[in-house]
């Protein structure tokens, strides 16, 4: 078990922020592994975010069960096997900070087209297969290489405006699967070691009520306060990863 008081200077702040966005803010949870890497490297601070980010999706998954959109599901979760499976294939060619810049990049603009876009009262688009495998791809992928798949996601999931539960649902359901999926290839990569299971299970008691936390916000919060609230996250995010990798290949 990591015993450095820097760590877990970190590590609390990381798992509450983690706990939240398991709740139903995910944009925030793109946080985590960046305020780990803080102290330890980021593929070890993935490998012990892991384990509480699978128990925290149960919580969540239980506080949402069946609210979800199954046809948003069905278009989404194939790419995002593809591109676990990419991810797994590419990990000794790809580094973090090339991920994290692009993660970022897409994120902030993404941010910056809702807010400047002139068509902000239009109705909300019709789901589409093909946008949907492609985003469910890259956000299994960035999942896979630093739990960063939540930008790409809501790409494709934001603008179709469900309901703040049913997109909540939604996101928990996917990454729950995509995070269930990942755990053979990390144990093959050898991220679960014993040093960084003891360490998830000393974290773990902050990021559950973090989750519940999270869950009960949603039900409490205006849909466009709501979706407001998203792309400021996301647009944050975007400025903390791009900054960080930036500064990492310096």
């Amino acid at each position: 078990m990591i015993d450095d008081p820097w760590f877990y200077a970190a590590a609390v702040p990381a798992m509450l922020i983690l706990g939240l966005s398991k709740g139903g803010f995910g944009a925030m949870g793109l946080l985590t592994v960046p305020i780990l890497s803080i102290a330890i490297s980021p593929v070890q601070a993935a490998g012990i975010t892991l384990p509480i980010l699978i128990l925290s999706d149960m919580v969540a998954l239980y506080s949402y069960w069946r609210e979800w959109n199954a046809r948003l599901l069905v278009l989404l979760l194939p790419g995002g096997l593809v591109g676990i499976a990419v991810g797994w294939l590419t990990a000794a060619w790809v580094s973090e900070a090339q991920i994290r810049l692009v993660v970022g990049a897409v994120s902030i603009a993404f941010a910056m087209n809702h807010w400047f876009r002139t068509r902000r009262e239009a109705a909300p688009p019709r789901p589409n297969a093909a946008k949907g495998v492609f985003w469910g791809g890259v956000a299994g992928f960035t999942s896979f290489v630093s739990h960063a798949g939540g930008p790409p996601y809501q790409m494709y999931a934001v603008p179709l405006r469900m309901a703040p539960r049913v997109f909540a649902a939604t996101s928990i359901l996917f990454f729950s699967i995509v995070n269930a999926v990942k755990v053979a290839p990390y144990f093959y990569l050898g991220q679960f070691s014993p040093a960084n299971l003891w360490t998830s299970a000393v974290l773990l008691p902050l990021s559950i009520p973090a989750t519940i936390f999270g869950v009960w916000l949603v039900k409490r919060i205006n849909p466009k306060a709501f979706y407001e609230a998203v792309y400021a996250l996301i647009f944050t995010v975007g400025i903390f990863l791009a900054g960080q990798s930036l500064l990492g290949m310096s």
